[in-house]
C-alpha cells in the first residue's frame, strides 16, 4: 500500500518536472533603442512585414503584428495586402520604395527568422524521501523511507526559435533603425499561438520601451 503511494508521488514528481520544463514559451533576450530615436506624433502608419518564405506563414504573421500594433492607437498595414510576394520569389527594392511611399508609411516594423535550435538533454532522476505524514507510524515511515523513492530520468527534447524584430524611422530614403530586439520562442507546437505570444511581447517590448 505505502509503496502503491510512494509510487503515485514518484509519478507526480516527475509530471510536475516536465511540466516546468516544457512550460517556457516567449522571452526578449536582448533589445536595444537607438538614443537619438524618438517616435513621431500619434497617429502615424506602421507597416508590419515577415521575412519568410512560406507566404501563408508570412501573411499570418504580418496580420498578427498589424493588429497588435493597432490596439496601441496606430494606424497599420499589413505587409501581404499592399506588396505582391508569390512563395519563392523576392521584392524588388524600388518596388518596396515605391510602396511605401504611396501608402505614406511613417515607421517599419519588419520581423525575421534568425535560427532554429533543437536540443535533447539527459534529466537525471532525484532521490527524495516520502512526505511527513508518512512518519505517524512505525510502518508507514518503514514503507515509505525504505527504499528510498528514485525519480527516474527522462530526455527532454526542445526547440528554440529565435526572431529578430527592427523598427525603421522612414525619414531618410534608406530609413533609420529605431529600435530593435530578439526574442526567444520555445516549443512553439501551434503556430497561431507562438504567433499571437510573440508579436504581444514584442509590441509590449517597444511600448515599456517608448520605441512605440
Amino acid at each position: 500500500m505505502h509503496r502503491s503511494c510512494s509510487g503515485i508521488l514518484v509519478a507526480l514528481t516527475s509530471l510536475l518536472a516536465i511540466t516546468l520544463a516544457s512550460g517556457k514559451s516567449s522571452k526578449v533576450v536582448m533589445s536595444w533603442k537607438n538614443p537619438g530615436y524618438l517616435p513621431a506624433s500619434r497617429p502615424y502608419r506602421v507597416l508590419a512585414l515577415g521575412l519568410s518564405d512560406k507566404a501563408e506563414i508570412r501573411a499570418d504573421f504580418e496580420d498578427a503584428l498589424a493588429a497588435e500594433l493597432a490596439t496601441t492607437g496606430l494606424q497599420t498595414i499589413s505587409g501581404n495586402t499592399i506588396l505582391l510576394r508569390p512563395e519563392g520569389t523576392q521584392v524588388n527594392l524600388e518596388y518596396l520604395r515605391t510602396q511605401i511611399r504611396e501608402n505614406n508609411i511613417d515607421v517599419v516594423v519588419v520581423s525575421r527568422l534568425v535560427k532554429v535550435d533543437n536540443d535533447v538533454t539527459y534529466v537525471p532522476g532525484t532521490p527524495y524521501i516520502a512526505p511527513y505524514p508518512y512518519y505517524r507510524t512505525f510502518y508507514g515511515y518503514y514503507g515509505a523511507v525504505y527504499p528510498v523513492v528514485y525519480s527516474p530520468g527522462y530526455l527532454k527534447e526542445e526547440k528554440k526559435v529565435r526572431i529578430e524584430t527592427n523598427l525603421y524611422v522612414i525619414r531618410s530614403r534608406e530609413g533609420e533603425l529605431g529600435w530593435t530586439c530578439i526574442t526567444d520562442t520555445f516549443n512553439p507546437s501551434n503556430l497561431d499561438k507562438a504567433i499571437n505570444r510573440l508579436v504581444k511581447l514584442v509590441v509590449k517590448q517597444m511600448q515599456s520601451e517608448g520605441a512605440l
